[in-house]
């Protein structure tokens, strides 16, 4: 008998929440985002709901000109190991730049989280965004796209293979013999490229999955190459069906022709949800995280997104549609997802703000926890993904509506599971222990 499949879920931890202005509810979190016992609520909560894992993004710099929205505040790796003395079975994703961060520093700190964790660890790898980051890091601006890619594809091979460096049976800790390590088990890995110089071995022994799963979340043609010969999972972005059966469609295609399996890595689109016991309450919850918003400053960010001027419409007046992006000279993504908004959900002007202020251009959802699950099992049957990766527009209110409402509701469907079968993040998202890689000297 043919089974049904499982998908995957992400929990997206940010902040207060991904509104960006949800934080002034006086009932939101703001005041805790510092706190470490926070994070280890949510990360139970998480796990309370069968969650694949919990996800930390991570920035570089600070604006200190936007004194209204909530910024980075604690280093995800730190604040991942706490968390996971607070959990036992869902797993811990970060966010690590390889623009930043040199293989050793990574490999180290990645290996230990996931000894910490015993098996939960994964990896984003990015290549930032912003120069302000760069200047953080000795750089006077980030290096070309192409060179950021360039660079983290090395990056990898480089961390890989130094947590391929020792064996699984290297730690042998013979009392008797006096013999602690098996030398002949621990090898350089002897890398030389373009980009990084690295002897190893790495200073800790071999993770208790082998290697933490790798991620990735980039959107460009790079990127999606990127991807295709490298990751475990993939993040990505996708207002609607038809937008994500196109990007899952491309995906799957570039795998195959990297020699992978196309149906082999997990597609997670971003996914904003607002749940309520009836369609009315939920869209009553947005409303009410919506009216916080700073209309002159996201009528701002709109005005650049699309290059119109909004500041004489009516707000609660539908949004005209947006010609063609062909004549716009500024980010394409960002004005294709506006386009896409506005001709999927013809919304007021306000009604746009707040579909941009939380997710920004990801798949929203709102309804009852039945409408929810009903939208999540269509994108998820018809193969647009294998999951999603959740950003509740506020914590842990949205998180909790969801794993008390929506899970169930896919647990009985059988489209979720009821119970982790197996203790590493590896197990949780059926991916296989790597074949260990016999370090040998590298040149690239």
């Amino acid at each position: 008998m043919a089974t049904t499949p499982q998908m995957h879920l992400n929990a997206f931890i940010y902040g207060a929440g991904h509104h960006t202005m949800g934080w002034r509810h006086p009932d939101s979190s703001a005041d805790r985002v510092s706190d470490i016992a926070y994070y280890e609520e949510l990360a139970r909560l998480a796990e309370h709901g069968c969650l694949d894992a919990v996800f930390f993004a991570d920035g570089q710099s600070l604006n200190r000109e936007y004194s209204a929205g909530i910024p980075w505040l604690l280093e995800p790796v730190t604040a991942l190991s706490a968390m996971a003395r607070a959990t036992t079975r869902v797993g811990l994703v970060t966010t690590i730049s390889a623009s930043f961060y040199t293989p050793f520093h990574a490999a180290r700190l990645l290996a230990s989280l996931d000894h910490i964790s015993g098996g939960r660890a994964g990896i984003n790898v990015v290549t930032s965004m912003f120069d302000t980051e760069a200047r953080n890091h000795g750089m006077d601006a980030l290096p070309a796209h192409a060179q950021r890619y360039e660079r983290a594809e090395e990056f990898v091979d480089a961390v890989q293979g130094l947590w391929d460096s020792w064996s699984d049976t290297a730690l042998v800790v013979d009392r008797e013999a006096g013999q602690y390590l098996d030398p002949s088990q621990i090898r350089p890995i002897n890398h030389r490229g373009k980009h990084f110089s690295v002897d190893g071995p790495l200073t800790v022994p071999r993770c208790p999955q082998g290697r933490p799963v790798l991620f990735q979340a980039g959107s460009s043609e790079a990127g999606r190459s990127f991807a295709a010969r490298y990751a475990e999972a993939i993040y990505s972005v996708s207002w609607d069906l038809e937008s994500a059966l196109e990007y899952a469609a491309d995906l799957r295609g570039r795998l195959e022709s990297a020699g992978r399996d196309g149906s082999s890595v997990p597609i997670l689109p971003g996914l904003v949800t607002y749940v309520g016991a009836t369609a009315e309450e939920a869209h009553g919850k947005k409303r009410e995280l919506d009216a916080y918003l700073d209309i002159e400053a996201a009528i701002t960010q709109l005005n650049t997104f699309t290059g119109q001027d909004y500041f004489a419409d009516p707000l609660d007046a539908p949004v005209a549609p947006l010609p063609p992006a062909e004549g716009f000279s500024g980010p394409q993504g960002r004005y294709l997802t506006v386009r896409r908004i506005i001709e999927t959900k013809s919304p007021t002007l306000r009604e746009l703000l707040g579909f941009l202020a939380a997710g920004g251009g990801h798949a929203t959802m709102i309804g009852s926890a039945v409408e929810v699950a009903d939208e999540i099992e269509e994108w998820f049957l018809t193969g647009a993904c294998d999951g999603f990766n959740l950003m509740c527009p506020s914590f842990p209110a949205g998180l909790d509506d969801f794993v008390e409402l929506v899970v169930p509701i896919l647990q009985e469907r059988g489209l979720f599971r009821t119970s982790y079968q197996g203790s590493t993040l590896r197990e949780t998202m059926g991916l296989a222990k790597p074949t260990r890689t016999e370090p040998a000297q590298v040149r690239r």
